[in-house]
């Protein structure tokens, strides 16, 4: 953490209450200490005059598998680190590695170096915890997960991995499967964020996995059901139980390709920005040119192609999975969903903080609050990173 003070000059300062033109953050110890409305004297504290910039906070990605050439379920500490330093040249200071089903070694193998890497990432963004992608989901959701590893939740696993590690912050399952619903509740008595994902619930199975502590629908409309028909008649589902339940959090890949603009103006119009995060969901070849990519482990994951923006099967009959950047979630939420910048800002930075319960810490520009901020032009291109005080991108 920078033990000096520093003092971002000349700022467009996005803080909850508006934007205050030609402000000015001073930071000390690693935290905000003052947001003014102009420059005031600050001799001992090393300047950077933002240009009239916007000053924001920094961006937190609750979902990501990749970038930069790298996965996390490659199992290295270089993987790691690859992946959070490549996210932090976008504006992202903090982050979920995100995990997909695979073998129990491999799983295992990632806690541990979760909990090494952890403790040299000084240039990347900053590891939040874990989120478990699977392998509780539904095969008929299953999208790009491989599918041999999809079963129901087994308490005695579930309580095995959550006894061998405590860095797991998030747990993403099918409500609908067998034992789900205790494995909602489990999840939520050891304060660990259950979503729901990779299911093909009907709504009043959706509901009763929030009621079962399942708050949170894992990069809405991918690989859920929306309104369906048995024997004749019509169930509502997961698509329509998030926008029925008011407190149902959702989380969106905002790239324009996996939700194209009609889509990210109805998530908007009925979620609103306080019940939507923006989440990359992005895989190793985020930050890297088009062509030949692997999703998941690269020895052992599945070949993909990226093209247009997004990573599709090799057949092109299906998305693989995202190549986003959080710059340009925002930039497409003003853009293409015509929201203001301020909520887009909020639906990357507030929004996600709450959801994890650190609010406290991070999502803000706010007196006490970590140091995590992004400098960026009018068209979201950033161009410093700070974290924790310290700068770990500048353009």
């Amino acid at each position: 953490m920078n033990t000096g003070s520093i003092h971002i000059v000349n700022g467009s300062i996005i803080t909850p209450q508006g934007i205050i033109e030609g402000g000015s953050v001073l930071i000390k110890d690693g935290l905000i200490s003052s947001i003014n409305e102009t420059i005031t004297d600050e001799k001992d504290a090393v300047e950077i005059d933002a240009g009239g910039m916007f000053v924001s906070p920094g961006f937190i990605d609750i979902h990501v598998h990749g970038g930069g050439g790298a996965d996390f379920m490659d199992g290295t500490e270089k993987a790691f680190l690859q992946v959070a330093a490549t996210h932090a040249r976008y504006g992202t200071t903090s982050m979920l590695p995100t995990t997909l089903t695979s073998y129990r070694d491999e799983l295992f193998n990632t806690f541990h170096v979760y909990e090494t890497a952890n403790k040299k990432n000084v240039a990347g963004a900053k590891f939040l915890g874990l989120h478990l992608e699977g392998p509780y989901i539904s095969i008929n959701q299953c999208g790009a997960q491989d599918p041999q590893y999809t079963r129901n939740p087994d308490p005695k696993e579930y309580k095995e991995i959550l006894a061998a590690t405590n860095v797991i912050k998030r747990w993403s399952a099918a409500p609908e499967l067998e034992g789900a619903l205790e494995f909602g509740k489990y999840l939520t008595e050891k304060g660990i964020l259950a979503a729901l994902a990779h299911t093909d619930a009907i709504y009043e199975e959706a509901l009763k996995g929030f009621e079962n502590g399942y708050t949170l629908a894992t990069h809405f409309y991918s690989a859920m059901s929306g309104v369906t028909r048995r024997n004749a008649f019509r169930y509502a589902g997961v698509i329509e139980a998030a926008y029925l339940i008011d407190e149902m959090d959702v989380e969106i890949i905002a790239d324009g390709v996996h939700l194209p603009a009609p889509l990210l103006q109805l998530v908007y119009k009925i979620k609103g920005a306080k019940r939507t995060a923006l989440i990359t969901d992005a895989m190793r070849a985020a930050g890297m040119p088009e062509g030949e990519s692997v999703l998941g482990n690269i020895d052992t994951g599945l070949k993909v192609i990226v093209e247009d923006g997004v990573a599709k099967l090799p057949d092109r009959s299906a998305f693989a999975g995202s190549v986003a950047t959080a710059d340009r979630l925002v930039r497409n939420m003003i853009s293409m969903a015509g929201v203001s910048l301020n909520e887009a800002i909020e639906m990357i930075t507030q929004t996600p903080a709450r959801i994890l319960n650190i609010s406290h810490q991070t999502g803000s520009i706010k007196e006490g609050l970590a140091a995590d901020l992004a400098i960026f032009d009018s068209n979201i291109n950033i161009q410093l990173t700070m974290i924790n005080g310290n700068v770990v991108y500048k353009k």
